[in-house]
């Protein structure tokens, strides 16, 4: 089986033109409900630039349906005309230069806002999805109080907002992801390593705190978004999008949409179940994937095995950096602590390619240093024990993304529901 590694940084994930779904597939019945406005306008943001006779073309409607809804989403705000450049191999022609369509940037502002436990991001951009600002700053060690996480999150957007001299009149919505159970539908975070208190009603609260719209979901989900809208997702109709880091998590894109489940607790990879009565998973039971394969799981093996203490010598972070550097040079102990994490890995990624038959797999996530758990045998063991027919396993990318990338996800979150808002409710376009 053939893997790809791509190690960038956050600026590289806006090479290409526009943002969002490249080819959106819609179920029977969307079409009905979507009004054209938003069809077009999604078609051309997720372009860049779009001529109305293309949009027409793509979108299977009369050139002059299209022409009616650019009038009224120009007059909005929502598009402008630009010159447009000829495309690759067409003649420039003489005469009035071509007019193509792109998304007005002034339509307004979006935030998106990661907060973990080694890093927090928070990214601002404009109604086009260009990047205004961004910032990180050291995560959370502890669980923090509700009051706690708010003020963080407050503190933030407060940042962000320096940089370009704009204020929060000028922000429409406010994308925010955290590890752990989100019910994103009710802004709940019903369990979170980051929060002190279940069944948190988070959403609501920073709604409240900030006066903005704000938006919440598993972080997970919104790294596949950031997939989805930003990164080689665009084109993939189905993917899923695996993340090893302080925790196992997934997120999974079925018809250029991600699945989150009826409570909003589908994909959790992390706490599927790999062995009766296993190793305890900081979810409280046992036996999860999580417990095997995330840090903490490979800190605890390098502890009982090779008697290290995480309390001496610099913390987990130091012990997963030794214990790395002793299975290079050969330590037989290390490189079985990667081998039998790289054996459940295996085991999680076959049943998801069983399970959801995705064309792409995507690992991210800050453990993508150690290439011992996506190395041949991880990927043969995978191949193993997925279901042989007539077509190969699903590709395996490696994606090494900087800390931005969790919070364009949010961002991402954000402006897909002020888009649905603003465009998709009846009636919603003349009141704007």
């Amino acid at each position: 089986m053939a893997v790809e590694r791509m190690t960038a940084t956050d600026e590289t994930a806006t090479d290409r033109q526009g943002c969002g779904p490249l080819r959106p597939i819609r179920t029977v019945g969307d079409e009905a409900t979507t009004p054209l406005r938003q069809q077009i306008f999604e078609a051309v943001r997720a372009t860049g630039t779009l001529s109305r006779v293309e949009a027409a073309r793509i979108l299977g409607v009369s050139p002059g349906s299209v022409t009616t809804a650019t009038t009224d989403l120009i007059a909005a705000g929502y598009l402008e005309e630009i010159t447009a450049s000829p495309r690759d191999g067409e003649p420039s022609v003489r005469g009035r230069p071509p007019v193509a369509l792109a998304v007005c940037p002034r339509a307004g502002l979006v935030a998106g806002i990661k907060i973990a436990e080694v890093a927090h991001s928070a990214i601002l951009l404009d109604f086009a999805g260009e990047v205004l600002a961004d910032v990180v700053m050291p995560g959370s060690a502890q669980p923090m109080s509700p009051p706690e996480i708010t003020a963080l999150i407050d503190d933030l957007l407060a940042r962000l907002l320096s940089q370009t001299g704009h204020d929060r009149t000028d922000v429409l919505a406010v994308g925010v992801g955290l590890p752990g159970f989100i019910d994103g539908a009710r802004g709940s975070a019903l369990w979170s390593p980051l929060l002190k208190t279940r069944d948190v009603a988070l959403g609501p609260m920073l709604s409240d705190h900030l006066r903005l719209p704000v938006m919440i979901d598993n972080d997970a989900n919104l790294l596949t978004l950031a997939e989805l809208w930003f990164g080689d997702g665009r084109d993939v109709a189905n993917f899923a999008v695996v993340t090893i880091e302080h925790g196992v998590g997934m997120g999974l894109v079925l018809n250029n949409r991600l699945y989150r489940g009826a409570r909003g607790l589908g994909t959790e990879l992390g706490h599927t179940k790999v062995h009766l009565d296993g190793a305890l998973c900081r979810c409280g039971q046992r036996g999860c994937l999580e417990a095997y394969v995330a840090d903490y799981a490979l800190v605890r093996e390098a502890s009982t095995a090779l008697d290290w203490n995480a309390s001496q010598g610099g913390g987990s972070g130091a012990i997963l950096s030794q214990l790395y550097e002793n299975a290079k040079a050969g330590n037989g102990a290390a490189r079985s602590i990667f081998r039998r994490a790289g054996r459940y890995l295996a085991l999680g990624l076959a049943n998801v390619s069983n399970l959801f038959d995705p064309e792409l797999i995507i690992l991210s996530g800050e453990r993508m240093e150690f290439d011992y758990l996506y190395a041949d045998e991880v990927l043969r063991d995978m191949k193993l024990a997925t279901i042989q027919v007539d077509r190969p396993a699903p590709r395996v990318e490696i994606h090494v993304w900087g800390d931005l990338i969790w919070a364009r996800g949010a961002a991402a979150l954000a402006l897909q529901q002020v888009t649905t808002d603003r465009l998709g409710a009846p009636g919603a376009l003349d009141a704007a």
